[in-house]
């Protein structure tokens, strides 16, 4: 291994083409400079600088060397700086629905970076009820789940509203109802399940995405009916089915573990971020 406080008085001495000089650049006697250098020497077996001329020069051997010492101080500074700034050091861990996590929650996010270096945000989109799953075991720091009702320990909550919707090409359907669903545990699922039911109608599941954009992508192609958010509904070529009335709202929450210092400061961007969804799709 070469050692780089060697490599760097080999360089000084040559840099400078003398021992005095070079040990005045790095703060040292003369002495403990031509120590390292004979270090260096005796560890690659060469002798690296012709002593007697003046300036001091490197011999082949150490003209070689230098290429290769310069690299490896370059990059030791590099890596000392690099280990020196705190950017990205401080994880905020945040489980958001996928169809929260758009555009206007990422300005929010780069908006708290710019101001947070030190921040590195993880970000998980997914199901309201993994992502709760996951936040009571501790494994998220924030989280942003829709729920029939909020609990206690929310630091926010907003109504959600829903609605159900066909494709915008839409004509008659056939009976029984093909439905577009998400997997079982899905929040809208049973409600859809229990509304048709309630109807007496006949249905079955013709299509069942795990994202919110597949299930609209779906709905959109005419493969059924579903019961979506109406913030979601935005910018798809879907339409409310007027045969059935809105569902009840259900709860879009905040919840978070710490309510003081940055985690409760990016809870307060989230939470305008939904009060403004709010305001806009009811």
């Amino acid at each position: 291994m070469l050692d780089p406080r060697l490599l760097r008085s080999f360089a000084a001495i040559v840099d400078t083409g003398s021992f005095t000089l070079a040990a005045q650049r790095l703060a040292m006697t003369q002495s403990t400079i031509s120590q390292q250098l004979a270090r260096l020497e005796e560890s690659l077996g060469v002798v690296l600088v012709e002593r007697a001329a003046r300036p001091i020069k490197a011999t082949p051997a150490g003209e070689r060397l230098l290429g290769y010492a310069r690299r490896i101080l370059a990059l030791q500074e590099e890596a000392q700086a690099a280990l020196g700034d705190p950017a990205g050091t401080a994880p905020i861990r945040i489980g958001v629905p996928e169809d929260i996590a758009g555009s206007a929650m990422a300005r929010v996010f780069h908006d708290f970076t710019r101001r947070h270096r030190e921040v590195h945000l993880d970000v998980t989109a997914g199901l309201s009820r993994d992502l709760t799953r996951a936040y009571r075991a501790g494994e998220f720091d924030i989280l942003v789940a829709k729920e029939p009702a909020a609990s206690p320990d929310c630091r926010a909550t907003f109504p959600e509203a829903l609605a159900w919707f066909e494709s915008a090409a839409a004509e008659d359907w056939p009976n029984p109802l093909p439905l577009v669903t998400f997997p079982p545990g899905g929040l809208y699922r049973d409600a859809m399940f229990e509304r048709i039911e309630g109807e007496r109608l006949r249905w079955y599941i013709a299509f069942s995405g795990s994202s919110l954009h597949n299930v609209l992508v779906a709905v959109e192609a005419g493969l059924g009916l579903s019961l979506l958010p109406k913030a979601a509904a935005a910018g798809y070529r879907v339409r409310p089915y007027a045969r059935f009335p809105d569902e009840p709202a259900i709860a879009v929450s905040i919840y978070a573990w710490e309510n003081t210092g940055l985690v409760a400061e990016l809870v307060e961007g989230i939470r305008a971020v939904l009060a403004d969804r709010q305001a806009r799709f009811g």
